[in-house]
């Protein structure tokens, strides 16, 4: 796992500890199995969104807290400058901005997310709430359930993230797509 993961899992096992909660507790809670927490938080395991919303509900945090260890201090409006934003590491195949990291209670999370080209299409991921992704650049290869859409620089989808889905860039060049994520 990247050393992003670790360093989430890491903050996971200290808010849970400043709770005085036990692995078992969080994970009831989180409706996740013990085995599968302790893995979280040793960083050995990537993570769904939805389980780090899930983490922040339950530690009183917010969701940047968890991912970057700094709280999120704007309420009226935040600002994000090209080529800025919150990077998010999960895995070779996507690089994530987060575009609204110093905005507090936020109701959404949007994601400036890059695709790079791969021979095969990324493990299909799920989470919590619903997304709308819009392509900025490139095609891209959706894949959500059992459906497949190929999309371009303009289209969009809006869809169910509970429902499996992933992302492969077309035509050998990387894809790019602004991704809003909803809880």
């Amino acid at each position: 796992m990247t050393e992003q993961i670790k360093e989430i899992g890491l903050r996971l096992a200290t808010l849970r500890e400043l709770c005085d909660m036990t692995p078992e507790e969080v994970a009831e809670r989180v409706e996740v199995p013990t085995e599968k927490y302790i893995a979280y938080e040793k960083g050995e395991r990537d993570f769904s969104f939805s389980f780090l919303y899930k983490c922040a509900e339950i530690f009183g945090v917010d969701v940047l807290d968890i991912m970057s260890g700094e709280s999120p201090k704007l309420s009226t409006c935040a600002m994000v400058r090209k080529g800025q934003g919150f990077a998010v590491t999960r895995n070779k195949a996507y690089d994530y901005k987060h575009l609204a990291f110093t905005f507090k209670n936020k109701k959404a999370e949007p994601f400036l997310v890059t695709v790079e080209p791969t021979e095969e299409l990324p493990p299909l991921n799920s989470h919590e709430g619903q997304e709308f992704n819009y392509i900025i650049e490139g095609k891209m290869l959706f894949k959500i359930g059992e459906i497949t859409y190929e999309l371009e620089e303009g289209d969009s989808v809006y869809f169910d993230s509970g429902v499996p889905h992933a992302e492969k860039a077309l035509d050998g060049k990387k894809a790019r797509f602004l991704a809003i994520v909803m809880k």
